[in-house]
């Protein structure tokens, strides 16, 4: 059985890009995937906190299921979590990973090498 966190009610989650460097070595795979951070308001984040460290340990997945926009239901692998506490209850910072399919890897190049005007490059020796 797969183990998941549930928004019952509320928006859709919104997903921030992450641009710490500790989360990127997460998504280690042959696959595309894009690790976002969500951040959640719930009553009980040490529990749900908990059930993602059990399932890690026993090396089971957990994922975030949530509705998206358009009504639709999505799951998520939930790849680190923890949770701050605060006056309003406790918000649960979960780091997902997203498959994307739809990714685009642009390759491309500066080609401002120190061109002259008249396209002739400024390095005129060559020679090793």
């Amino acid at each position: 059985m797969e183990d998941k966190i549930t928004i019952i009610e509320g928006p859709p989650p919104t997903f921030e890009s992450v641009t710490e460097g500790w989360p990127l070595g997460l998504t280690e795979s042959p696959n595309l995937n894009e690790i976002v951070v969500t951040r959640l308001r719930t009553f009980n984040g040490p529990e749900l906190v908990e059930r993602c460290h059990k399932a890690w340990r026993h090396q089971q997945p957990i994922n975030l299921e949530y509705k998206t926009e358009d009504g639709l239901q999505e799951q998520a692998p939930i790849v680190a979590a923890r949770y701050i506490d605060t006056d309003d209850g406790h918000l649960l910072v979960l780091w997902i990973r997203i498959a994307d399919e739809g990714i685009e890897l642009q390759f491309g190049y500066d080609d401002d090498f120190g061109d002259s005007e008249e396209g002739d490059s400024d390095f005129t020796d060559w020679s090793i």
